[in-house]
């Protein structure tokens, strides 16, 4: 787990850490890329009268103070994480849905192309290409031959 100091941060921004937003932040540090739904069935094995209001409310405070941060990778909810991880975007496989973290260094030279041609600054930390992972595409290799 990350050792963020969510009461500090909480307290300095004026708000307190309350039992609920403190199930929801560990919860979104234990499953790393989590819809809402995922994230009450983790916050619910601890406190089960919690309801999705109560997290997407908390979801929504906490992303508006810079603790949490959130990516559509499909359609569908989005699916939230802890924003003091560096900021990376998102490859997902479209076969077996996993999601690899790829460093935002790595699509540099199309931001840079992007800004330099439409002068738009691009925010890559939201951003998912999809695709197919080598497992799955070695899988599909086999099943061809």
């Amino acid at each position: 787990m990350v050792t963020t100091d969510w009461q500090s941060d909480l307290r300095r921004r004026g708000y307190r850490l309350t039992p609920q937003r403190q199930l929801v932040l560990e919860a979104v540090d234990r499953l790393e890329h989590a819809t809402p739904d995922d994230i009450l069935t983790e916050v619910r094995k601890t406190a089960g009268g919690v309801n999705i209001s109560t997290v997407y409310r908390t979801l929504e405070l906490l992303e508006e103070l810079g603790l949490v941060s959130h990516a559509h990778l499909g359609h569908g909810a989005p699916t939230y994480h802890l924003a003091d991880r560096h900021h990376h975007m998102h490859l997902v496989c479209r076969d077996c849905t996993e999601v690899i973290e790829a460093d935002l260094s790595v699509a540099e030279p199309f931001t840079a192309m992007l800004r330099e041609q439409f002068d738009f600054e691009t925010d890559m930390k939201h951003f998912a290409i999809f695709g197919r992972c080598a497992a799955c595409r070695a899988k599909a290799a086999e099943g061809d031959g």
